[in-house]
This record gives structure tokens, sequence and C-alpha cells, in this order.
């Protein structure tokens, strides 16, 4: 299978930083780059390019500067591969929290720019999977509680073992052709609006 080249944005204040990290791009092979130097409406200029990896280069950024980009991170959703000349514990921790992929401090040399963006890319897939998982796992449990609930339902009213709770839910699933979750979930609300009767 050939990957699509990435289209990289490069946001750098500093035209001669720009060109160091462009220069290490197109060495690389990334021909797709675009660069802005003004971050006045940034987040709208990255709407309109679409790009597959962010780079900011920030030589020395203030705390307001920091925070604004720690923000459009979290906004994006795309690998972001910041350069800072220099920072302290606090900085690096926001950039973690803020989904950062990369935060190289003091380390802006060209031949350094290909393989930060290659682990951007990586550690942003990998954290992206970590959170699809936990999203799945989290929505599993969900469905297991509200099933657990109907089954309870079903057993105090009806007189069932949760066996044959169960069994009626899966039926009443399959003959509706839904989610034993969904079926379960319209019997809790259904229970909840009938009063105390239904409830466990």
């Amino acid at each position: 299978m050939v990957r699509s080249p990435l289209a990289v944005l490069v946001i750098d204040e500093n035209r001669i930083r720009a060109s160091i990290i462009e220069a290490g791009l197109r060495e690389a092979g990334h021909e797709r780059v675009t660069i802005i130097h003004d971050v006045i409406g940034i987040a709208r200029r990255i709407a309109e390019i679409e790009p597959d990896v962010i780079v900011i280069d920030l030589e020395n950024p203030n705390r307001d500067m920091l925070e604004s980009m720690f923000q459009l991170s979290r906004a994006v959703k795309r690998p972001i591969a910041m350069f800072v000349d220099r920072s302290d514990q606090a900085s690096i921790e926001a950039a973690v929290d803020a989904g950062v992929s990369a935060y190289v401090v003091d380390g802006l040399r060209q031949e350094r720019v290909k393989p930060i963006l290659d682990m951007a890319v990586s550690r942003f897939n990998a954290f992206s999977r970590m959170a699809r998982e936990l999203e799945e796992v989290r929505g599993e449990l969900e469905n297991r509680k509200v099933i657990d609930r109907a089954k309870g339902i079903l057993m105090k009213s009806r007189g069932l073992t949760e066996e044959a709770a169960y069994a009626l839910l899966r039926k009443t699933a399959m003959n509706q052709n839904s989610k034993i979750s969904d079926i379960a979930q319209s019997l809790v609300t259904a229970a909840g609006l009938l009063g105390p009767m239904g409830d466990e």
C-alpha cells in the first residue's frame, strides 16, 4: 500500500527558522509544505489547509503564546511537533496535557526535523488508538450496566431468573433487529417512566 504524502503545516513567525524546518522537511521528501508566519486567525487557516501534521516553532514563547498554542493543539486533533528554545516543567506538562505529540526544547536543527516529525505522527497515532480503545471499553461497560439493570427489572416484574431475563432481552433484540443494549436501554427508560414498580 502506497501512503499518500503528508501535508505539513509549519507555523513560525521567524522566517529564518521556518526555512530551516522547511529545508529539513523537503530533504526528508515532504513536498506538501505550507508555511504560516502570522498566528492571527490560525484556527481558520488550519481548517482551510487541512494539514496532516503541524509543526509549531516558538522561538521565545511567553505564557500566553504557549497557552494559545496548547488550546490550538487540543482543538485540531492532529499530530503536532512543537519546537521551543527554552522551557520549564510546567510548560512541558501543559504540552503533554494538551496532546502535543513532540515537544522539543532547544533542538531546532535541519537534520532533526524528519525524525521528530515521524515520532510525532507515530505518537499521535498510538494515543488516538488508545483513546479509541478506551472509549470502546467505556461503551461496553455502560452497555453491560444497562443490560444488568434491564435484567433486574425483568426478574422483578416477571419473576424470571437472570438467564431467562437475558434470553428474553436477546430474543427481543433479534426479533427487532436491534442490539441487546438498545432494547435494555428502552426497557430501563420505560421502567423509569412507569415509576417505582419497574425499578430495581
